[in-house]
Formats: C-alpha cells, sequence, structure tokens
C-alpha cells in the first residue's frame, strides 16, 4: 500500500513516474485494442482521427467528418479535464493531486465495463455511438496525465514518440565514433531513455493483447480489473488527503447531504 501511495503522490521521482508510466501503458494498450475489437477504430489515435477529419472535408463526407471530429473533442477535453483537476489539487495542496484524474478515469471505465454493449447503442451528434467519445475521453485524460507527472516526457496512449526514441538513440547506439576528438564529442545513446520508451512500447504491446483476448473470450467485463488497477493506486494517496483537506471534506459532505430519488 505504501508502494501505491506514492505512484500517484504529489511529490515525483524517476522511479514513480517509470512504474506508473508502464501501468498507464499496459491500461492504454487493452483499451485501445480491445476497443477495436468493438469499435473497428482505435480510439487514441489522434493522428488519424486529424487524417480522417482533412479527408472528410475534401470527401464531403459528413459523417466522416462527424466521427473524427467527436473523437478529437472527446479526446481534448479528457486532457483539459485533467489539466483542471491537477492545477486544483495543487492550488489546494492534495497529496493525491494526479490520483484524481486517475480515479475519474476508474469511475468511467467501471460502468463502460458492466455495460458497454448499452452504451453500443446510444447516439450522438457525431454519428458514432456514445463509447468511441467516452473511450477517446478516457485515453486523452490518462495521456495528459503520464505527461503531467513526468513533466511532458512520458506518453501512454500513443507509440508514435516512444518508436522515434527507440530509434534515435539506436542510431547513436551503432554510431561509430573512430573521428571524434575534443571538438566533436563522442556520440553516446541514452541507456535510460531507450529503455524506457521500449519498456512502454513492450507493455502497451502486451496490454493490447491482454485487452484484445479479453474482449474476444470474455467482453466489455475485461475492462472492470483495468479499473480495479486504476482504483488501486488512487485511493492510497486520496484516502491521506480527506481527513486534513477541507475542499475533498465539503465535496464529500455535499455528496451525503444529495436528497435520494423514493
Amino acid at each position: 500500500m505504501r508502494r501505491l501511495r506514492f505512484l500517484t503522490h504529489r511529490h515525483r521521482a524517476p522511479s514513480t513516474n517509470r512504474v506508473l508510466g508502464l501501468l498507464l501503458a499496459f491500461n492504454a494498450g487493452a483499451v485501445n485494442a480491445g476497443g477495436f475489437l468493438v469499435l473497428h477504430m482505435y480510439t487514441s489515435h489522434m493522428t488519424g482521427f486529424a487524417s480522417q477529419f482533412a479527408d472528410g472535408l475534401v470527401l464531403g463526407n459528413t459523417k466522416l467528418l462527424l466521427n473524427a471530429l467527436g473523437a478529437i473533442l472527446a479526446f481534448l477535453s479528457g486532457a483539459a479535464v485533467c489539466a483542471i483537476l491537477v492545477n486544483w489539487g495543487r492550488q489546494h495542496r492534495l497529496r493525491s493531486v494526479y490520483a484524481v484524474p486517475l480515479l475519474l478515469e476508474a469511475a468511467l471505465m467501471f460502468p463502460f465495463g458492466l455495460m458497454g454493449a448499452i452504451t453500443l447503442t446510444w447516439p450522438t451528434p457525431f454519428a458514432v455511438p456514445l463509447t468511441v467519445l467516452l473511450l477517446s475521453f478516457i485515453m486523452g485524460l490518462q495521456n495528459a496525465v503520464g505527461s503531467k507527472t513526468s513533466g511532458g516526457s512520458v506518453r501512454t496512449t500513443h507509440m508514435t514518440g516512444n518508436i522515434t526514441d527507440v530509434g534515435m538513440e539506436l542510431g547513436k547506439l551503432l554510431y561509430w565514433n573512430r573521428h571524434a576528438t575534443p571538438a566533436h564529442a563522442m556520440v553516446r545513446h541514452n541507456r535510460r531513455r531507450m529503455q524506457m520508451a521500449g519498456g512502454l512500447i513492450g507493455m502497451f504491446v502486451l496490454g493490447g493483447t491482454v485487452g484484445a483476448l479479453g474482449f474476444n473470450y470474455i467482453g466489455f467485463v475485461c475492462v472492470v480489473p483495468l479499473a480495479a488497477l486504476l482504483l488501486a493506486i488512487s485511493i492510497p494517496p486520496l484516502m491521506e488527503d480527506v481527513p486534513r483537506s477541507r475542499p475533498l471534506q465539503k465535496l464529500l459532505a455535499a455528496f451525503r447531504r444529495r436528497p435520494r430519488c423514493r
């Protein structure tokens, strides 16, 4: 529990950034690959949706245009909500500043895992079911968490940057330093950067494999363990904040006073 607490704690260290990034990459890979089996589109692939938006404009295909616009806006909204929650937590000096957005992600994944088949039939103004927008929002939220905790160096929902980093470091590793001089220093690869990027790619692929198998053989309910994992790393620092944070106490008190339907 002590180690889980520090994964989403306000005070960061390279080790906690690394472990949290790997866990989130696994989660993103599982959700992304599993979502493709159900929706036939990768909900974290904003590069593809941006290209699809351009194609829709040129071809005059309204459905194609709306599909891309909806996914992009949902991803953008998720990242914006993460920024709002993190900055709110920082202003109130919460230890759980990064746990709150992950707690929201878990809260959204639980109902999706339990009734995902129902949300597939819910229409939206963007000509795609609610599931597409929900998963894109979740991916935007999670990617922003990884970026916030690491100062922008860790991206967990798309692997383009990580594969680029591995390629660049591999080029440095293979570079022949025979003619190096004091004026031209030796080219050296950054082993930690290469290992981190490679680890994120590996965990994303592993998560994608698990997610694809889970969606294929179990269905939407395979998302529930992923949500439980996020919940497990979010709850410990949040429980530390509740006794000492007036904003959280007021929020919980307001929830308790909420009138119930009879």
